[in-house]
């Protein structure tokens, strides 16, 4: 299926074969092939040039914000796959193993795919920086992100893939994943996260992300997280004006069926602007009962599609119908797009890794994220006193005592503890930011896995980062 033009690609060069473990080592620590200046967009441009652009062999369809872009990235490949598309996923960070960044039609890359992107993407950040030391410039610092970001390009492109979804990982001016020319765009929504990077704003954390709106694009899909306050639709839509973008606006039909998803704040009526809707028709009321929502776009409504997901996942899954329908120029089949729905994972996001006894995770890791968690926790178990305990860690450049205030209250028990990433917060002090709103800790871990083998026959949910939840999972075999 064509969609726009595409061009073929072969490598123009090879590489030193990595194995995967030197691969994922490489990925983990680039920074032997490049200087300590700050990463620039420029890095990865160069190298995917140095490649011969693979990313113009498919088309990309991008995907920003704060909270929600994991999941509607993943919802969107999986319906653009039902549509008869064969779309690649890039996704961050992983769960487990880092493969699992790159998906093709809905199944992580194989070890060796992985590990000869990463070869070509060395290679090319190689080359790129040799040349730039022959003609007396500055060598590029190439990150874990550039680095992986071009080897997704460069194995999608071998996949001989029709499209691929790529969630950007940081805002979106700078994105490693805005060095590619996505065909259409989309943001969920604007929540305060990496304020010291993106700005301590939500107007300024939506002009970073607003920036991978650019001319060209066949259109933009604005998630229900951007509709309020309006000031921060506002700097949405004057992109998409400035660039002559058109954009969707995805609206629920009640405030109660986006939980966590909008900010405070006025909204604004948009006369005259695409819109698209969705409204809730079967709310969770346990963990294994489905979701079921209608969602109506611009060129059809979409009725009685259904996941087995919490409620805050219905303004995802309304998101990618509309971004996947936006890209194809065309109604959805329905059968199809249900089955999409349906069978879509969601790995870290309210996922049981077992059940007797429950052990969930779920990887929110900021206020606004939190609140939507604990939303769907709410319908699900409405009892604070017979809900699991809570096994947290948090990340300590994270909103801390934001995340901790809304988890204190919601757990009869809580256990603490430290990932393995550099940036967690130790557990002693995510202890006194939990005593600091009137809980004591039943336990403190220093590490993930002794927490999890001392919970072992207890149920719990893992919240609080993202790295948590990888980590829980990686133990429990998942």
């Amino acid at each position: 299926m064509t969609l726009s033009t595409r061009k073929a690609w072969r490598a123009p060069f090879e590489a030193a074969a990595l194995t995967y473990d030197e691969a994922q080592a490489m990925a983990h620590d680039t920074g032997f092939f490049g200087s300590t200046d700050d990463p620039l967009l420029e890095t990865v441009v160069e190298m995917l040039d140095e490649l011969g652009r693979p990313d113009e062999s498919f088309d990309v369809i991008q995907v920003a914000g704060t909270n929600g872009k994991t999941s509607t990235s993943r919802y969107a490949a999986a319906i653009l796959s039902g549509q008869g598309l064969s779309c690649a996923l890039y996704t961050s960070p992983e769960l487990v193993e880092m493969r699992e960044r790159m998906e093709v039609a809905g199944a992580p890359v194989s070890r060796e795919a992985f590990a000869r992107g990463i070869s070509l993407a060395v290679e090319a950040g190689r080359r790129v920086n040799a040349r730039r030391e022959r003609s007396g410039e500055r060598r590029f610092r190439v990150t874990e992100f550039d680095l992986l970001t071009v080897a997704a390009c460069v194995v999608f492109a071998e996949a001989g893939v029709d499209a691929a979804v790529l969630e950007v990982g940081l805002g979106g001016r700078w994105d490693a994943t805005s060095a590619t020319r996505p065909v259409i765009t989309c943001v969920t929504g604007i929540g305060l996260d990496h304020c010291r990077i993106l700005g301590d704003t939500l107007e300024l954390i939506a002009a970073e992300k607003a920036a991978v709106i650019k001319a060209g694009q066949r259109g933009c899909v604005l998630g229900v997280g951007t509709w309020a306050p309006s000031s921060v639709e506002d700097v949405f839509l004057a992109r998409c004006a400035e660039q002559g973008v058109e954009p969707v606006l995805l609206r629920p039909a009640s405030a109660a069926d986006a939980p966590g998803e909008v900010e405070e704040g006025t909204t604004a009526e948009r006369p005259g602007l695409p819109h698209a809707g969705y409204a809730v028709t079967h709310r969770p009321a346990a963990l294994a009962d489905p979701l079921a929502l209608d969602v109506a776009t611009p060129r059809a409504a979409y009725e009685g599609l259904t996941a087995a997901k919490p409620l805050y996942q219905a303004a995802n899954i309304a998101c990618a119908v509309t971004l996947a329908e936006g890209y194809l120029g065309r109604r959805l089949d329905e059968a199809a797009l249900a089955r999409s729905v349906l069978a879509c994972p969601t790995p870290g996001r309210f996922d049981a890794l077992s059940t007797r006894p429950l052990h969930l995770i779920d990887a929110a890791h900021n206020p606004q994220s939190i609140r939507t968690f604990l939303d769907s926790l709410a319908e699900a178990a409405p009892d604070v006193e017979a809900r699991p305990t809570l096994l947290c860690a948090v990340l300590a450049d994270k909103d801390v005592d934001g995340i901790v205030g809304l988890l204190a209250p919601a757990f009869p028990r809580v256990v603490v503890t430290a990932t393995s990433s550099p940036r967690a917060l130790p557990a002693p002090k995510l202890a006194d930011a939990f005593r600091s709103r009137g809980v004591e800790p039943a336990a403190t871990y220093p590490a993930v896995a002794e927490a999890v083998g001392a919970l072992a026959g207890v149920a719990y949910v893992a919240v609080g980062s993202i790295t948590l939840a990888g980590e829980v999972a990686g133990l429990l075999g998942r």
